[in-house]
Parts: structure tokens; sequence; C-alpha cells
């Protein structure tokens, strides 16, 4: 799923696969914008066939809390 975020990441702003970690914090580290973090959730719901609640998308912080919250959705649907 990693290897997945890192290349919708690369999308959106302008960083190498190898500049992202799962630690990598998505507007300070990655420079993203609101706007591209609450795109990039879109396609994310799109992706991996989820629906993502805004409130709880808007504490993700980091690339793993992202796969973390992703791998949960998806749990739930199973």
């Amino acid at each position: 799923m990693l290897d997945q975020l890192k290349d919708m990441i690369c999308e959106y702003v302008e960083v190498g696969r190898d500049q992202i970690y799962e630690n990598s914090r998505f507007m300070e580290d990655l420079g993203f914008t609101s706007f591209d973090f609450m795109s990039m959730i879109g396609e994310i719901e799109e992706k991996f066939d989820i629906e993502v609640d805004e409130r709880k998308a808007a504490d993700i912080r980091t690339v793993g809390e992202a796969i973390d919250y992703i791998k949960s959705l998806q749990d739930e649907a199973d």
C-alpha cells in the first residue's frame, strides 16, 4: 500500500518517491496544501473503494497514519 500511496503523492506534489516515508508529514515534509490533500483523499476513496470521514481525514498528518486509516476502513468493509 505504501507504494500505491507514493505514486498518488507524486501526482500532487513535486517530491521523489525515494523521499516519501511512513513518517513523512503531508503538509510539513511533502508540501501538500489542504486542497491537494483533500483531492488525494477523493482519489484514495476511488482506488481503495472506501468512504473516508472528512473529520477523521483532517487528523491524518503522516503517510503511515493514512495507511493505518485506509487499512482500518478496509477491515470494516470485510
